[in-house]
């Protein structure tokens, strides 16, 4: 009964904001943006307390051990599921996120892909030659410093299965460092693997949980080689913490 209900809550929450935005999205940017703004703003907290109230799923979010936040920053994290967007979205509620994401999240994707495109997230076409994904990067680098936006990147690159870290890749990080020139923060998460699709997310909701946390904010590293330590740091440290996580039971914080 209360796997329906959650389903019935996530539908009647999903169908009209997403309608509404394929509708507006061709006819509106203004509009798009509005129902954007709303799905982003509004839809992305409701989430996580539907699910906390009829599938007691945890969201734990860590900003505690940082003793200062910068105005603007990079964020880089892992990347385990779609869930990530409105994880993220829901931790930083005060800000206004941007994600560099593939050009399939740009098409056919429920709530999400219209608002992409209607807010101008990085959305890097799937065939783009590497020279061509970078002036993306750049371009998308540039927009968010005038608009004081916050960049999200995952440097992964893709969803990780098992939840483990991947390999941090660096060109689309060093390019988005050298296009802004903010201060980098590294969050890592963990829940989202053991909910990639859907039939996992409805067979292991039930008093799971998700944890993401602020690890360390760097300075805007200057070269290449400090970009490629930062990166590897921060991939240590990222596994460090979710390993850490997973000894903690789901309703412990």
């Amino acid at each position: 009964m209360a796997s329906l209900l959650t389903l019935i809550c996530l539908v009647a929450m999903v169908i009209p904001a997403a309608v509404a935005n394929i509708i507006a999205y061709p006819i509106s940017k203004k509009w798009s943006m509005a129902i954007s703004e709303y799905i982003q703003k509004v839809l992305a907290v409701r989430l996580f307390a539907i699910l906390r109230t009829y599938r007691f799923f945890h969201f734990w979010g860590y900003k505690e051990d940082v003793p200062e936040i910068p105005e603007q920053f990079i964020i880089i994290s892992n990347h385990q599921s779609l869930l990530d967007i409105p994880l993220f979205m829901n931790f930083f509620r005060d800000k206004e996120l941007r994600f560099v994401s593939k050009d399939t999240l740009g098409r056919h994707v429920p709530l999400v892909s219209e608002m992409l495109r209607s807010q101008e997230h990085c959305v890097i076409p799937r065939e783009a030659k590497p020279m061509e994904a970078m002036r993306y990067v750049e371009q998308f680098g540039k927009r968010v410093v005038e608009r004081n936006q916050i960049p999200i990147l995952f440097p992964e690159g893709s969803r990780t299965r098992d939840g483990n870290v991947g390999r941090f890749y660096s060109a689309g990080f060093r390019r988005i460092v050298e296009a802004t020139g903010l201060p980098v923060m590294v969050c890592a998460l963990d829940g989202g693997w053991r909910l990639r699709d859907l039939r996992r997310l409805f067979t292991r909701l039930k008093r799971g949980c998700y944890r993401v946390k602020i690890l360390k904010v760097y300075d805007n590293p200057k070269t290449k080689e400090e970009c490629n330590a930062l990166l590897e740091e921060s991939a240590q440290m990222i596994q460090k913490q979710v390993m850490e996580w997973r000894s903690l039971p789901s309703e412990v914080r």
